[in-house]
């Protein structure tokens, strides 16, 4: 059997100044036969028998009820991945990005019909979703929460911000100084639940190999990091932990008014050698 990736990640979150309540939520899972076991905010675990997830969500809208949006979004994900293996056991094989694709549709009509009936309407969140399968990472957003990734110190945005204002930044039509101080930048056009009819989420394969480094966020962050200090700190070899320390600080002592979350995770294989110690499974 080849070796397989193991992953190492650490997550932090911390309240902004605008409020007491954090609407953010993250969660941290492995998705395998018998469900989702919800994992620690730091840690580390191989891929040979779990899937591993890990996702972002801040909340919006609905009355104050961001932070409720957000868990319910989470929550309701990770019930829904692990049913892949399900369906694998009955003799199909489905395809990872369709049931994200799926899982997304039943997630806004969840949060929808739970506005509906809590009296919050127009509650509803952004996500930023990392699916580690022993093959592929799978990626997912919607809204302006996002998912980078590093590999030979290069860094690559995975997810795509759905704001007219990233779009034009990524065109060329603005800097990205112009980006940051432009004022539609927060005006998502696609948000999970929100009272909108229809979702539209970014999906997106991404063949992960030893040595690369992830970054999982919500737009609190990037409110006080440039892209280049996100490189500096996601590809300069630090742990996971260190990693998070340091981009949360920056981001916080240069912002912190928006609720800030993030989580990175860093790929590696098993030894080679049989007589070394096993990972955790």
């Amino acid at each position: 059997m080849p070796n397989v990736s193991i992953l190492e990640w650490a997550a932090l979150t911390h309240s902004g100044t605008r409020k007491e309540r954090n609407d953010d939520s993250l969660i941290a899972f492995a998705s395998n036969p018998a469900g989702a076991r919800k994992l620690p905010l730091e840690g580390t675990k191989s891929l040979a028998e779990n899937d591993l997830v890990f996702a972002v969500s801040d909340g919006v809208g609905g009355g104050n009820a961001g932070d409720l949006a957000s868990s319910l979004l989470l929550k309701r994900m990770a019930e829904i991945i692990p049913e892949t293996f399900k369906i694998a056991a009955s003799g199909f094989y489905p395809d990872c990005l369709d049931h994200l694709s799926g899982a997304i549709d039943s997630v806004h009509k969840h949060l929808n019909l739970a506005a509906e009936e809590s009296g919050t309407h127009g509650m509803g969140a952004t996500v930023a979703l990392a699916w580690f399968t022993p093959e592929n990472l799978y990626v997912c957003n919607v809204g302006d929460s996002r998912v980078y990734a590093c590999r030979n110190g290069e860094l690559k945005q995975l997810s795509r911000d759905h704001t007219s204002a990233w779009a034009q930044w990524k065109r060329g039509e603005i800097s990205e100084i112009e980006y940051r101080t432009h004022p539609r930048r927060s005006a998502l056009y696609e948000v999970i639940g929100g009272d909108h009819q229809m979702i539209s989420p970014e999906l997106l394969a991404f063949p992960y190999q030893p040595g690369d480094r992830f970054l999982v966020c919500s737009d609190g962050l990037i409110d006080g990091v440039w892209e280049r200090h996100i490189r500096d700190a996601l590809c300069n070899g630090s742990s996971p932990r260190q990693t998070t320390e340091i981009l949360l600080k920056r981001s916080v002592s240069n912002a912190g008014i928006d609720d800030t979350t993030l989580i990175t995770i860093h790929v590696t294989r098993e030894p080679d050698d049989p007589a070394a110690p096993a990972s955790e499974k």
